[in-house]
């Protein structure tokens, strides 16, 4: 009765019009969201393929995104950031080691001008071969033998150069450097085996005899251990007391990914005639790690997203084969009616894109949330383009055509002469 019902309500609807073979795009799709909505659990288990190969899609492209942007954040985070320039060596006839040439003095200045540096200072130890350095000028023989810091020239940048800071106290400045004062800074070790804690009654400590004002101490080190235990004066200070004539290296601070423009670029910066007598040691461009990282993890997603929704699209095939072996009786009497098989195929299609847009757009939506779920539980950053999730709702649309198109076509064979005689 229900089937009679609506076939004459269909024929009706064809003597109305002046052409009874056209039919509206709201009929096809009237009678087709009938149709499909009529079996809700047959629905329900067509769709889930869709929703679970769409799904995959959507989430495996968002989590790409949020995965490359915590991937960049822990590669930054542990990439090399550390230069350094000096003078390359050769050994001479005494087979002691000389530096090629002699760095200029404003060679920490040319280098932060590069494109990538962010900090540089000069940096060159001083031999005090015999000449102690201690806090007080007088020497008693019963005292134990301590170790004697290290003592260095540098630029007054040198700190932020190799991650330290200042604990008590200042560093010495520009003013310091040109004028060639005698004050220094030395490290918390240093201070410590010198008996130093206090600097506000300004304490002096004796290197060779001079005494030099304690302005500073510093500590946490991070890139240049040789500064650990050690007293820094100004680089001027070094030229005029300790007659030093060049700088050893250059330290420079880089941002991530300036490794590459330092290599090529410091060497014509100091030495234009003769780059090649320049040394330098930096981080070698962003790894491909990260790159390949991500792209195989893409890869493996991608293939089982496709893979699922691949089975989605065979359910919907299957479901629409057996719709219409269940209904070639109704295609008959749509048929004796006056349906062409061309109104037969475009109604069983759009039970089929119906059926896969519902899945695209549930399958869509729960690799959004899957997506910011994962993230809030994990700490991260969501990233999601909005576009990948239209995208997943266009593509359940595809499969649905796609995969409705066999059983359409074999329902538009159907003859009516044949479908009422079975």
């Amino acid at each position: 009765m229900k089937l009679r019902r609506r076939l004459l309500l269909l024929r009706s609807r064809l003597s109305g019009r002046r052409n009874p073979n056209r039919f509206t795009f709201l009929d096809v799709f009237g009678e087709a969201t009938r149709d499909i909505t009529s079996r809700p659990v047959r629905l329900l288990m067509t769709v889930a393929g869709t929703v679970l190969g769409v799904g995959a899609f959507v989430a495996t492209i968002g989590f790409a995104q949020t995965s490359a942007l915590q991937v960049a954040t822990r590669f930054d985070a542990v990439a090399s950031t550390r230069a350094v320039v000096a003078s390359v060596v050769e050994e001479g006839t005494d087979g002691e080691t000389r530096p090629v040439m002699q760095l200029p003095w404003d060679a920490a200045t040319r280098i932060e001008r590069l494109s990538g540096v962010e900090e540089a200072a000069l940096l060159s130890q001083i031999p005090v071969e015999d000449e102690q350095i201690a806090a007080v000028l007088v020497d008693d023989p019963s005292a134990p033998t301590l170790a004697q810091p290290r003592l260095f020239a540098a630029s007054p940048d040198i700190l932020d150069a190799v991650g330290a800071s200042v604990v008590t106290g200042r560093m010495f400045d520009g003013g310091h450097d040109s004028r060639g004062d005698r004050v220094a800074v030395i490290s918390a070790r240093a201070a410590h085996g010198l008996r130093i804690s206090d600097i506000a009654s300004q304490p002096s400590i004796f290197i060779g005899g001079g005494a030099y004002a304690v302005i500073g101490i510093y500590d946490g080190v991070q890139y240049e251990s040789d500064l650990v235990e050690a007293v820094v004066i100004p680089s001027g200070t070094g030229r005029s007391d300790f007659d030093l004539v060049s700088p050893d290296k250059v330290l420079a601070h880089l941002a991530v990914g300036g490794g590459p423009i330092v290599n090529t670029q410091a060497p014509i910066t100091l030495s234009p005639d003769t780059p090649a007598a320049i040394d330098v040691a930096a981080p070698a461009g962003i790894s491909t790690l990260r790159e390949d990282i991500q792209s195989d993890i893409n890869l493996v997603f991608l293939i089982l997203s496709i893979v699922v929704l691949l089975a989605g699209g065979l359910g919907i095939a299957n479901v629409t084969t057996l719709s219409v072996m269940e209904r070639v009786g109704e295609i008959g009497l749509r048929r004796a009616v006056g349906s062409t098989p061309m109104q037969i195929a475009v109604h069983f299609i759009t039970e089929s894109v119906v059926i896969g847009t519902l899945g695209g757009l549930t399958g869509s939506a729960l690799g959004v949330i899957s997506i910011v779920v994962v993230a809030a539980t994990r700490g991260w950053v969501p990233v999601a383009d909005p576009w990948v999730a239209v995208g997943g709702l266009v593509m359940g649309a595809a499969v649905g055509l796609v995969a409705g198109g066999v059983p359409a076509r074999r329902a538009a064979r159907i003859e009516p002469v044949d479908a009422l005689r079975g």
